[in-house]
């Protein structure tokens, strides 16, 4: 997955090396032969086979052009020649490219080799440690084709790998973001919790059952006893992860209109039943395609949803409108017009709780923020405008 212009590298080769007791550091094996010749890994063999201050750290090398990415790994024992076996698993990959996905996978290949040169001899042991080349040769496959891979070693042992994605840095949660679960609603009581929620901080747990994608931060904040600023970075870490995303607030005020994916709700049969599942009024027969869709339709520049429900009527249909909207929004199949104030003359004679909130009049804050910011209600704030002939609004 690509993050910006930076697309992720395949693996070049795989490679292991070890420190010989009589050659030094040296390559035992590499997938596909002869990728690193003896002058470059000669060059870079101090970092491979570092000291012992180096080793048990990922470590990542470029030069050439290559990215060289290992952990070095010491074990002591009175058993080895020198008292110790030092070996690396190194994957090798553009310089240019993304390599972050692979550090998680050569650090857990270099704890299971580890574990099986402390239970097996694996690496010490020449019978054993030849089947390196082709675990290698078949991890380098897997994981540049399907990003993942299964490898038996022996009866008790087998290995698992898997390329995670790469997800961009989400923005930041503003007091007016309506968080809302990308899927179903994740158990919020400790009868409940898996093995997933159960890794989930306090914060998270606090803070789940007000999240109805209706709610927006600085209301979840207060309902929840939770402090803003850790409501924000725990939704944005929700966001890293896919299981929340952000959506305006719902008002019958607001102004949305239809963008070109409404093409997908009218051809595609799948969305048209999910969408007929998802804004049905409950205890109300389910609505029908055509009357959601000619619903959708009445979304434009110069109607607020009060305007279209007071056209359409939404509750005889069976249409839930703030589901109706919540669903459009989520799919991309509307967009919410914010407005933005502008005081174009700023008056120095304002009454103080004019001067309180002139100040987000800049053009830069939406309604949405201004009144999460100031505890004001829309009606308050249009009422401040209407009464000031300097200020414009900006729909965008």
């Amino acid at each position: 997955m690509a993050l910006g212009t930076v697309r992720d590298s395949p693996i070049k080769c795989i490679f292991f090396c070890e420190f010989h007791p009589t050659a030094g550091p040296k390559i035992m094996y590499q997938v596909p032969v002869n990728y690193i010749s003896e002058e470059t890994f000669s060059a870079i063999s101090v970092y491979l086979i570092p000291k012992p201050e180096l080793q048990h750290k990922l470590i990542t090398v470029n030069m050439c052009e290559m990215k060289v990415i290992g952990y070095p790994v010491g074990i002591d024992s009175a058993e080895y020649d020198r008292n110790r076996l030092m070996f690396n698993l190194c994957f090798v990959c553009d310089a240019k490219m993304r390599t972050i996905q692979y550090e998680p996978i050569v650090r857990k290949l270099a704890n299971y080799l580890t574990t099986l040169e402390q239970e097996t001899n694996f690496i010490r042991n020449d019978a054993k440690k030849c089947q390196l080349p082709e675990i290698m040769s078949k991890i380098l496959h897997d994981l540049n084709i399907k990003r993942s891979c299964s490898i038996p070693i022996n009866e008790s042992t087998t290995i698992y790998l898997k390329v995670t994605t790469v997800h961009e840095a989400p923005r930041l949660v503003s007091d007016h973001d309506v968080p809302i679960f990308t899927a179903s609603r994740p158990a919020c009581t400790p009868s409940q919790w898996d093995l997933t929620t159960q890794q989930w901080d306090i914060t998270a747990m606090q803070i789940l059952p007000f999240i109805d994608g209706f709610r927006h931060v600085a209301k979840i904040a207060v309902e929840a006893d939770v402090e803003v600023s850790l409501v924000k970075e725990c939704i944005r870490n929700m966001l890293y992860y896919g299981i929340v995303q952000l959506i305006p607030l719902f008002l019958y005020s607001a102004v949305y209109a239809t963008t070109p994916e409404i093409r997908t709700l009218a051809t595609d049969t799948h969305v048209q039943k999910e969408c007929i599942s998802y804004v049905a009024r409950q205890g109300r027969p389910r609505p029908t395609f055509r009357s959601i869709f000619e619903m959708y339709c009445s979304f434009h520049l110069s109607n607020s949803v009060r305007d279209v429900c007071a056209r359409t009527n939404p509750h005889s249909l069976g249409i839930d409108e703030r589901k109706l909207v919540q669903y459009g929004v989520m799919k991309g199949l509307l967009r919410r017009l914010h407005k933005y104030p502008i005081d174009l003359k700023r008056a120095a004679d304002s009454t103080s709780k004019i001067k309180s909130v002139s100040k987000y009049f800049d053009g830069a804050h939406s309604y949405d923020d201004i009144c999460a910011k100031t505890g004001m209600s829309y009606k308050e704030l249009d009422d401040i405008l209407d009464k000031d002939p300097n200020v414009c609004v900006c729909w965008k």
